[in-house]
C-alpha cells in the first residue's frame, strides 16, 4: 500500500473551490470558486506554495473551472454567468484579453487541445462548443455540437490528437472530431454503462484509456480498438471503438466527482462526495482487455466536506492537488 500525505492546506477562497489547474511547468497553482475569484499559488522552495495573484474582476458568478493552455501563456475560466474569460500574462500581469460569449447560461468546464489551437466548453445548455484559436489570440466558434440530452458536466481532449471527450447528466459519454471531409465536427462513439450522471473524465498518457466517474458510485475504464485492431474489434465507419473493460465499484459511498490519470506514474485518483480521496494503480501483468486496479491509498476524510476534484502535478512526480466544497485546497504528496 502506497501513502497519501498531507503536505499543505492552502486557504483564502470564500466558500466551495471548485477547480484546480496545474501550469504545464508543475510550478504554478490556479484556483476558483464560489467566491468569482481565481487564485494564482507559486511553489516557493520544495515544499510550500503562496497566492501570487488574485483575479476578481472578469466574472459575476461562480467560477466552476480553470484550465492552463499547452505553452502555459494562458488561463481559460468558465463562469455560471455564461461567459469564458482567457487570460494572458505577457506584460508581466495578468490581463483578461478575451471573453467568450455563446452558451446559454452556467459553463461548466473548459479544456484546451494538446496543440494549443482548439479550446472546447460545455454548459448547463446541454451543449459542448469547440473554438479555434487563432495567432492573433482571436477565439472563433468552429462547431456547436448538441450530441447531449441533459447538462454537461465535463470536456477533456486527448492527449494526442485533436479528440474530444465530453460528460453529462444523460448518463453517457460522447467522443467528437473534426470529419476531414467538410471540417464539421461530429460524434464519434457515445459510451453507455454508467446507470446516473457522469461527473468526471481523465485520459491514459497515450490516450489508449479512458477512465469516467459518475454519480452511481463507481469508476469506468475504458479501452480504444482503433481501425485494424489486432483483438479483431469490429470498427464501423472506420472510427475508434471504445469498450468499458472495468468498473470499479464499492470503494465509494457517495457520487465519484473527479478523476486523475497521472501521465507520469500510471497511477489513477478519485474525488467524491463522501469526502475521500482514493489512489488506485493497475496490477502488474494485468491484461490490458480486461485489467485489474487495486487500491493503493486512502484519505478517508481528505477534506471536510466534498471532494470536488484531484489533479496530479504533470512535473513533480506524487504530487497531487484536491479541492473542496470546504473552501480548502490541499496539497497531497503520495509514496508508495
Amino acid at each position: 500500500m502506497g501513502k497519501l500525505q498531507l503536505g499543505q492546506t492552502l486557504s483564502g477562497h470564500k466558500g466551495r473551490v471548485w477547480n484546480a489547474a496545474w501550469h504545464p511547468k508543475g510550478n504554478i497553482l490556479a484556483t476558483c470558486g464560489e467566491d468569482k475569484t481565481i487564485r494564482i499559488w507559486q511553489q516557493e522552495g520544495a515544499t510550500r506554495w503562496v497566492t501570487k495573484t488574485i483575479l476578481s474582476d472578469a466574472h459575476n458568478r461562480t467560477i466552476r473551472s480553470v484550465a492552463w493552455s499547452p505553452c502555459g501563456n494562458y488561463l481559460a475560466a468558465a463562469s455560471f454567468d455564461a461567459t469564458v474569460s482567457i487570460w494572458d500574462k505577457k506584460s508581466g500581469q495578468f490581463e483578461c484579453n478575451a471573453t467568450l460569449e455563446g452558451h446559454e447560461n452556467e459553463v461548466k468546464s473548459v479544456a484546451w487541445s494538446i496543440s494549443g489551437h482548439l479550446l472546447s466548453t460545455c454548459s448547463r445548455d446541454k451543449s459542448v462548443w469547440v473554438w479555434e484559436v487563432s495567432e492573433e489570440d482571436d477565439f472563433d466558434c468552429a462547431a456547436v455540437l448538441n450530441a447531449h440530452t441533459q447538462d454537461v458536466k465535463k470536456v477533456v481532449w486527448h492527449p494526442r490528437e485533436d479528440v474530444l471527450a465530453s460528460a453529462s447528466y444523460d448518463n453517457t459519454i460522447k467522443l467528437f472530431k473534426e470529419d476531414p471531409a467538410d471540417s464539421d465536427w461530429i460524434c464519434t462513439a457515445t459510451l453507455t454503462s454508467h446507470s446516473s450522471t457522469v461527473w468526471g473524465l481523465a485520459f491514459s498518457a497515450d490516450g489508449k484509456r479512458l477512465a469516467t466517474c459518475s454519480d452511481d458510485q463507481t469508476i469506468k475504464i475504458w479501452q480504444a480498438y482503433p481501425p485494424g485492431n489486432p483483438e479483431g474489434i469490429l470498427t464501423p465507419d472506420n472510427d475508434t471503438v471504445w469498450k468499458c473493460v472495468c468498473t470499479l465499484s464499492g470503494f465509494h459511498t457517495r457520487s465519484v466527482y473527479d478523476l486523475s490519470w497521472c501521465h507520469l506514474s500510471g497511477l489513477l485518483a478519485s474525488a467524491s462526495g463522501d469526502d475521500s480521496i482514493r489512489i488506485f494503480k493497475e496490477a502488474e501483468g494485468s491484461d490490458k482487455n480486461s485489467p485489474t486496479f487495486e487500491l493503493v491509498a486512502t484519505e478517508a476524510r481528505a477534506h471536510a466536506q466534498d471532494v470536488n476534484t484531484v489533479s496530479w502535478n504533470p512535473t513533480q512526480r506524487g504530487l497531487l492537488v484536491s479541492t473542496s466544497d470546504d473552501g480548502d485546497v490541499k496539497i497531497w504528496c503520495f509514496t508508495e
